[in-house]
């Protein structure tokens, strides 16, 4: 069933397919399926965003809320499922940088602050000792924000993507629903 901890990444643009490419993917990784779930519906177009979602999920999911210390749901999902999907990055950022417990000041200190908790996620992924699947959006690839604050976001998602990258086994690309294996792909220095 599930290869013991290894970690995966699923990057695409908003409607790519990644999601529905990476709940496939936990789907083959094992029998009881770990859904963590970082939204909170704070509105009627994320009540709808979270419903689409939920309708393609069979009865093999547990879910896991999570918007805010994810990692401290590891040890439960690892226990009671056989792979674990976390979806997503992109808004557990946003409740990071933004929700309740947002840090304060410039840019790379917002940035070394998120670094240390995506690390924290990143070991209790790897600790749980199960396939985990990260979906995350692929911000910087359209024009540069108008505004500092999009900027800071784009910067940061930027950075977070490189670091699960980094720690991962596979990094999936998807676009118009094909998923391409970049890490597999990718060029190495020696």
């Amino acid at each position: 069933m599930s290869e013991s901890g290894k970690i995966v990444l699923v990057l695409g643009g908003a409607r790519s397919g990644k999601s529905e490419f990476a709940e496939k993917y936990v789907l083959h990784a094992g029998a009881i399926c770990g859904y963590i779930a970082t939204a909170e519906i704070l509105d009627r177009e994320m009540a709808e965003r979270v419903k689409l979602h939920q309708a393609r999920r069979q009865k093999r999911w547990i879910t896991f809320e999570a918007p805010y210390e994810a990692e401290a749901v590891f040890p439960e999902a690892g226990e009671r499922t056989d792979a674990i999907l976390f979806d997503d990055i992109t808004i557990y950022l946003s409740n990071m940088l933004y929700g309740k417990e947002a840090p304060q000041g410039t840019t790379a200190e917002k940035g070394a602050y998120v670094r240390e908790r995506i690390g924290k996620l990143l070991n209790a992924a790897a600790q749980c000792g199960k396939t985990v699947v990260f979906v995350s959006n692929e911000v910087g690839n359209g024009i540069v924000p108008d505004n500092a604050m999009a900027r800071e976001y784009r910067d940061i998602s930027g950075w977070v993507n490189q670091q699960i990258g980094e720690a991962a086994h596979q990094v999936f690309y998807v676009v118009a629903g094909q998923a391409v294996d970049i890490k597999r792909l990718a060029f190495k220095f020696e």
